[in-house]
């Protein structure tokens, strides 16, 4: 099987030439890729992608729509009830854990950042309950992408399309971040995200409806 891997790798051509050409081709196909939590403000970016975890994005605008209207600001998470604020995210799952790490984030954004989210890695990945992935979502949502989001779609895509052969998703961002041109920093996930769902499907990728299915070692093996 490897030997078919790697002549199919040598077939499509080096991964620096074909990055561009797949960017351009998914974002052709895919030009509505966005991310799909519902915000309004940096606050609530924050709020969702934090609460994203372990569940779907779909589940997240649901709890947020009323969520929202009543914590507008970070003080309003500290000044209810932890079990208050559990019963309102519950839906979203592991709700205690989110619970503590919303309001520990709401009192460090309070003390250190007179209330505004901050905008680079260093700075998001020390509020509690923010890991990179997150960092890196709620960064490129802002316009200041600093890496690459790494997700069980971006993961399995890259793979398949050679661009990595990384299994683990911070050595996976290292490749990305090195081959993607840095101002496509931040699409680049969600066209690879949108593709995944629509074309390369995780149990029967649709090869022959892909518009980088040329460009793909995966799909000539």
């Amino acid at each position: 099987m490897t030997s078919y891997v790697h002549e199919a790798r040598k077939r499509v051509g080096p991964r620096r030439t074909r990055i561009r050409p797949v960017i351009e081709r998914l974002a052709a196909a895919h030009s509505d890729a966005a991310i799909a939590l519902e915000f309004t403000s940096p606050l609530e970016l924050l709020v969702s992608v934090m609460l994203s975890a372990q569940t779907t994005d779909v589940n997240v605008n649901r709890v947020t729509a009323s969520l929202f209207a009543k914590y507008r600001r970070p003080e309003d998470y500290l000044a209810v009830a932890p079990q208050e604020l559990e019963r309102d995210i519950y839906a979203t799952g592991f709700f205690r854990q989110k619970a503590r790490s919303l309001r520990g984030t709401m009192k460090m954004l309070i003390e250190d950042y007179d209330g505004e989210v901050p905008r680079t890695l260093e700075e998001l990945v020390r509020l509690p309950g923010v890991a990179r992935k997150t960092a890196n979502v709620v960064a490129a949502e802002l316009g200041t992408p600093q890496g690459i989001v790494v997700d069980t779609h971006v993961r399995r895509l890259s793979q398949r399309l050679g661009f990595t052969r990384q299994e683990d998703p911070v050595k996976i961002e290292r490749d990305l971040v090195r081959l993607v041109p840095r101002e496509d920093w931040g699409r680049f996930p969600h066209l690879l995200i949108w593709h995944g769902r629509r074309v390369c499907i995780a149990r029967r990728p649709r090869c022959e409806e892909c518009v980088v299915n040329t460009l793909c070692p995966a799909s000539r093996v």
